[in-house]
């Protein structure tokens, strides 16, 4: 793993409270799975949210698996932690318990 773009991931995901790595963009998803994450983070009305298209750096999207040591994109950080891809994301929707760590 490259030290520069480890930082760079570090950097995005502290200075950021919600940061979503995904295909594409959150206006025109790449994917089925990033769609559903912005689904969900516009259904908890999250207003703002980073994201990083990692279709179009090709480094943090390598990068970015060996970082949360979690092999699939979209990943969601909330407050610089690692929660997880869009079935995690999905059940914790569900269960509620997305919200209260966004409110939290």
């Amino acid at each position: 793993m490259s030290a520069d773009v480890q930082q760079r991931i570090h950097e995005q995901v502290t200075t950021h409270p919600v940061v979503l790595y995904m295909k594409g963009n959150p206006r025109f998803p790449q994917c089925g799975f990033s769609a559903n994450a912005v689904r969900i983070l516009n259904a908890l009305d999250v207003k703002e949210f980073f994201t990083v298209d990692v279709l179009q750096d090709p480094e943090i999207r390598q990068n970015l698996k060996d970082y949360a040591n979690w092999p699939t994109i979209p990943q969601l950080y909330i407050k610089g932690e690692f929660v997880g891809g869009s079935d995690i994301m999905t059940e914790m929707y569900q269960s509620g318990e997305l919200k209260q760590l966004l409110e939290g």
